[in-house]
């Protein structure tokens, strides 16, 4: 082999090593300088990855705001990629950090960026650009109408803090509703309160299990029935603990989720479970489906589920001769304290991602902030049971007019829909977020795994007692390698788990570099013996 090409894999080695010496090292986050200025005489062309499901209303309106921004900034191409779900998303962006091929502009969640942070510091802070008095919000230079820094609802501005740093701007925002069939609860013999209650939902669910001589149910005469079905088991199981006044974690990194208060609400779970009353979206299917069918009494979904949700409901996901005909009520979801409710806020983040060009991240910039203006926040808004993030969009007269005519159809301003956004709009100081750090989206899975393997348990007969919780905390323990979450110094007493330091890369990423590496030492081995028996070749036909 020759000399050039052994400096050549020499070379590569070292590279490789000194990538994964970084890996052990502080976050490195690349620099971004404000040009001041916006070169309007280049071409730019930025890619925006977004997530969308059936909702074609919703892909029209990015093609919309898009093409209303290349009006203005004609310089500036925006190539738009939907994705079915914020995981495939998180995957992909993982995946292409460590390639630099991350998109410009980014639809996300906060959890999703403490991981991206933890790569090669892609993500941009926003601070600076916020303020910025010809490109920041409401700056002077914008060729469009944006939102100034306290327009945006400071509740929500601050979800999408990590680290004392801003890394992303909210774009939509939602909350969990419980969807009632309010016929059955009625025929049932109950009231509907204005404000549910946990024991109120077992009552009524446990009653709604009961059985005819022929095994079918009472209550809708048919062979299937699932009183009560939670779609999102991670933020039921977030929520009962906040409601409770129970460890989670902490803003730190700290797990403190394995405690006896999650014990006591998962023995509830297999409780009602055994008589029938709950399931999940995971096990069983689709709130909504069973909702609409006459099959689900109490449906716990997000407020941006609302247009699925009732007979009338324009997103309807059943065949016209399941529907069964109901009147369908809207509550906050259940809680253990009434007078002091207590709910999740989530909904999509827009973060950027840093390039070696400030002009390309200035543009992407901007577009990001376009999605902030009144027009594309109503538009997005109006089509599930979104809020907009901005006071400027909420108090403006085209949104008051849209509020005002609930019920006027059952399109754009279908009463559940309607009723569901309201409810938001009502409770935005009554909800809360969970503390955001490398391995929060790992801990949020196992907050639901917990939920799901209880109730898969009591499905299949299994005993649901000490020795299976203990089994259930190690193994959610190991599944979701919340014993990697350690660091020096941190500890939880209430937990086996604590704090991931801010510079560690996940485990996966260790182990995929580590391999790597691993394959360029094995290359180098071989192309060190392939040189020596070469020589010894030589040698020894010189010597003959």
């Amino acid at each position: 082999m020759s000399l050039k090409k052994t400096l050549l894999l020499w070379a590569c080695a070292v590279g490789m090593a000194a990538l994964l010496t970084g890996c052990h090292g502080a976050v490195r986050q690349n620099q971004f300088e404000i040009p001041e200025e916006f070169d309007t005489s280049r071409q730019y062309e930025i890619t925006f990855w977004a997530k969308n499901d059936t909702n074609k209303t919703q892909t029209q309106i990015y093609e919309s705001a898009i093409a209303d921004f290349e009006a203005l900034y004609p310089n500036v191409h925006v190539t738009l990629r939907l994705y079915t779900d914020y995981g495939r998303i998180y995957n992909d962006v993982i995946t292409n950090i460590s390639t630099n091929t991350t998109p410009n502009v980014c639809i996300t969640y906060p959890d999703h960026i403490a991981t991206y942070l933890t790569g090669q510091g892609s993500v941009v802070p926003l601070d600076e650009l916020f303020v910025h008095e010809k490109y920041g919000l409401g700056g002077s230079a914008l060729l469009f109408d944006s939102p100034r820094e306290e327009e945006v609802i400071p509740k929500f501005l601050e979800e999408c803090e990590i680290d004392g740093r801003h890394y992303a701007i909210p774009y939509m925002r939602s909350t969990e509703a419980c969807y009632i069939n309010k016929t059955y609860v009625e025929a049932l013999g109950f009231t509907l309160p204005d404000v549910l209650t946990w024991d109120f939902i077992w009552e009524v669910s446990d009653a709604a299990a009961a059985k005819a001589e022929d095994g079918t149910y009472l209550i809708n005469g048919q062979n299937v029935m699932l009183p009560f079905i939670y779609k999102s088991t991670d933020n039921m199981m977030i929520q009962m603990l906040r409601q409770k006044g129970a460890g989670y974690s902490q803003a730190d990194g700290r797990i403190e989720i394995f405690n006896d208060t999650t014990k006591e609400l998962l023995y509830t779970v297999a409780e009602h479970t055994k008589s029938g009353a709950f399931s999940t979206f995971k096990i069983s299917g689709y709130p909504a489906n069973f909702l609409n069918a006459g099959q689900c009494i109490f449906a716990i979904d997000s407020t941006a589920g609302a247009t699925w949700m009732g007979s009338d409901a324009p997103l309807v996901d059943i065949s016209e001769d399941k529907l069964v005909q109901f009147e369908t009520a809207v509550r906050t979801i259940p809680q253990f304290d009434p007078e002091h409710p207590v709910m999740i806020s989530q909904g999509p983040s827009v973060c950027i991602f840093n390039k070696e060009d400030p002009q390309e991240v200035l543009a992407s910039w901007l577009f990001a902030q376009f999605l902030l203006t009144d027009k594309v926040q109503i538009a997005y808004a109006q089509t599930e049971g979104y809020v907009p993030v901005t006071s400027k969009a909420q108090e403006s007269a085209e949104y008051q007019d849209y509020l005002s005519r609930a019920g006027e159809d059952d399109d754009t301003h279908y009463l559940v829909k309607m009723q569901a956004t309201e409810l938001l709009l009502d409770h935005i100081d009554d909800t809360f977020v969970t503390p955001v750090f490398n391995g929060s989206a790992s801990l949020r899975d196992a907050a639901g795994q917990l939920v799901e393997e209880t109730t898969k348990a009591i499905r299949r007969k299994k005993t649901v007692d000490e020795a299976f919780m203990e089994t259930l905390f190690d193994d959610t323990t190991s599944l979701y390698h919340l014993d990697q979450l350690t660091a020096a110094g941190v500890s939880s007493k209430d937990s086996k788990v604590s704090k991931v330091p801010s510079g560690e890369l996940p485990l996966t990423s260790k182990i995929l570099l580590a391999s790597l590496a691993g394959t360029w030492i094995l290359i180098l081995l071989y192309v060190t013996w392939s040189i020596l028996r070469s020589k010894s070749k030589a040698s020894s036909q010189m010597t003959h």
